[in-house]
C-alpha cells in the first residue's frame, strides 16, 4: 500500500516578503470596501485565496497599494517591518475611527543566513482565507461608518531604516480608550503576521 506524505513547499526569505506584502495590499482594498471608505461601485471582483475578492480601481489608490506593496516587499525581505497598520478616519475631522493593525514577527536565522523553511502554499492559503473571511464580515463586529472617510497607512520599522522620500514622519493616529478585536492570524514560517483592529467605542454603546 502505497503511503503518502503532506507535500511541503520551499519558501525563500524573497517569496514569504511577497506573500505578505501582496496579503496586505488585499486585505487593504477589503477593507476600503467593506468599511464604504470607497463607493461600492469603484471596486472590481477578482479571484484570490479561492475566495472572491474586491480590488479598488480608484487610479489614485491603485497607484498608493502598489507603491505600498513595492516598499513592504523591501523592508520584508531586509526583515526592518515589524508592522503595518490601517488606519480610518474622519474626513471631515481627522478623527481616527479604526486601526486595523498587522503585527510582524520575522524568523532572524533567515535573514542573517539565508535559510529557507518548508510550508504548504495550501496551508498559507487556508490561514490567509480565514483571516479575509473575517475582514468581509466586520460589519457583523464593528460599529457603522456613517460618515464619509479617510485612510492613511502606517509602518513601523527598525530605527536604522531610512525614511523614504515618499513617506513621511507621524504619529500613532491612536483611539482613546478603544475596543478591540483579535483576528486570526498567518505563518509563512519567515514571517508570521497576527491581526488585530481597535475602534472607536458608538456613543450608544457607553450609555
Amino acid at each position: 500500500m502505497a503511503s503518502r506524505t503532506a507535500s511541503k513547499d520551499i519558501i525563500t526569505l524573497r517569496g514569504s516578503a511577497a506573500i505578505v506584502s501582496e496579503f496586505f495590499c488585499y486585505a487593504a482594498n477589503s477593507i476600503l470596501y467593506n468599511r464604504g471608505v470607497y463607493p461600492e461601485e469603484s471596486f472590481t471582483k477578482v479571484k484570490k485565496y479561492g475566495l472572491t475578492m474586491l480590488l479598488t480601481q480608484d487610479e489614485g489608490v491603485k497607484s498608493f497599494i502598489a507603491n505600498l506593496n513595492t516598499q513592504l516587499s523591501e523592508w520584508l525581505e531586509a526583515g526592518k517591518l515589524q508592522r503595518i497598520v490601517l488606519v480610518i478616519m474622519s474626513k471631515a475631522t481627522s478623527e481616527v475611527l479604526e486601526r486595523w493593525n498587522f503585527s510582524i514577527q520575522t524568523d532572524p536565522e533567515v535573514v542573517d543566513k539565508g535559510a529557507i523553511k518548508e510550508k504548504s502554499d495550501k496551508e498559507i492559503m487556508r490561514e490567509i482565507q480565514a483571516i479575509m473571511r473575517q475582514v468581509a464580515s466586520c460589519i457583523t463586529y464593528l460599529p457603522c461608518l456613517d460618515e464619509p472617510c479617510i485612510f492613511d497607512v502606517l509602518a513601523y520599522t527598525d530605527t536604522d531604516v531610512a525614511v523614504p522620500f515618499t513617506w513621511v514622519e507621524s504619529d500613532a493616529k491612536l483611539i482613546d480608550n478603544p475596543q478591540m478585536v483579535k483576528l486570526h492570524s498567518f505563518d509563512t514560517k519567515i514571517h508570521k503576521v497576527d491581526t488585530l483592529v481597535s475602534y472607536k467605542v458608538d456613543e450608544w454603546d457607553e450609555e
